[in-house]
């Protein structure tokens, strides 16, 4: 894919971030010959124009919340908003809700993604403080369009597992503190920019995928996904679509359903423990509610002076209560194991 591209910067960023995003725009010079495009994972209560606010306090550059078919400028700073994923075409962005990539609206992957598909070797990509994996595979769409990869030194950041898992799995050319990295930013967008970029193929193509599911609120056609990899027996545990696991020439291995779900192995892992979770609530609360039922019906019995069938019923709710206290306990060891693996899942 040829293409003529202005020199983009990409940052994704999940707790600790907006922290470090402010360190890192006050380094910068306010004539920047960029655009920076920001993913900061966010509640859906969360106010994008009160962090966008806070972020001009930092710095003299323009700074915006990303809207829907605005124009790319250098010099500006675009925020995503809370529940929309934010694409870029060549010379313009979508602001889009389209299905969750990595558990996350806005997701690191998309951003990254199709930055590289557009904009190739004139993209910088960065990845700052976080948790989980969110923005590795999309980082490394980055290092195989030709454009640069930047990471915050894990020992520096906040919470380290996102730098740690992306310096794991990709190629990164700059590994700095934040204290560094505006030096390095501002050199990169200095540089003369590629006007002839070649895009591998597998990248430009899941964009577009992953653009028309999100811009159009279509299905990803079945003849698509068998073209771009080969169909799993795992489902998707958002919506319970099969799942493709993509094939491509990097190293990183992830899966997409027909509803435009995407996930990395491990995202994969924890939708999946997260999805199983939830129905063992729902088991437990059914099996609480029998055996509410079952004591009313043995007290109604008992005070029939029916004392056999009483008896029996509350039996039956004894029994109820050994299954209710065995879910209850794998339910904590689940809590406690996510509690103490969170800042590990890749």
């Amino acid at each position: 894919m040829k293409v003529n591209s202005p020199k983009v910067i990409v940052i994704g960023t999940s707790a600790g971030g907006m922290q470090a995003v402010t360190t890192l725009l006050a380094g910068l010079p306010d004539d920047l010959p960029a655009a920076i495009f920001v993913v900061q994972h966010l509640s859906n209560d969360s106010s994008a124009l009160f962090l966008v606010e806070r972020l001009r306090k930092y710095t003299g550059l323009t700074c915006k919340v990303a809207e829907n078919n605005a124009r790319i400028e250098p010099g500006t700073l675009y925020l995503a908003p809370p529940d929309r994923h934010l694409l870029l075409r060549k010379d313009e962005m979508l602001v889009v809700r389209g299905p969750r990539e990595n558990l996350f609206r806005p997701s690191i992957d998309p951003l990254f993604r199709s930055a590289a598909a557009y904009h190739g070797a004139n993209v910088t990509g960065v990845i700052l403080t976080g948790f989980l994996s969110d923005g590795v595979v999309g980082l490394e769409g980055v290092k195989r369009s030709g454009g640069v990869t930047v990471v915050q030194d894990p020992a520096d950041a906040e919470f380290p597992a996102l730098p740690q898992n992306a310096i794991r799995q990709v190629e990164i050319d700059h590994v700095v503190p934040l204290a560094k990295m505006a030096e390095v930013l501002t050199e990169l967008a200095h540089r003369p920019n590629h006007n002839s970029v070649a895009v591998p193929t597998d990248i430009w193509q899941e964009a577009q995928i992953a653009e028309r599911v999100m811009n159009n609120s279509e299905m990803t056609s079945i003849e698509d996904l068998e073209k771009a990899g080969d169909r799993t027996p795992y489902s998707c545990p958002e919506c319970g679509g099969g799942l493709w696991e993509l094939s491509q020439e990097g190293t990183i291995e992830r899966y997409r359903c027909h509803s435009g779900h995407a996930y990395t192995k491990d995202a994969l892992i924890r939708g999946m423990s997260e999805s199983l979770e939830e129905t063992i609530w729902v088991a437990l609360r059914t099996l609480e509610e029998r055996r509410n039922i079952l004591m009313q019906m043995s007290r109604g019995e008992s005070n029939k002076g029916n004392q056999r069938w009483a008896s029996i019923q509350e039996e039956r709710a004894d029994e109820m209560k050994v299954h209710i206290e065995r879910l209850r306990e794998l339910l904590n060891k689940s809590s406690l194991s996510d509690a103490e693996n969170l800042g590990d899942v890749g």
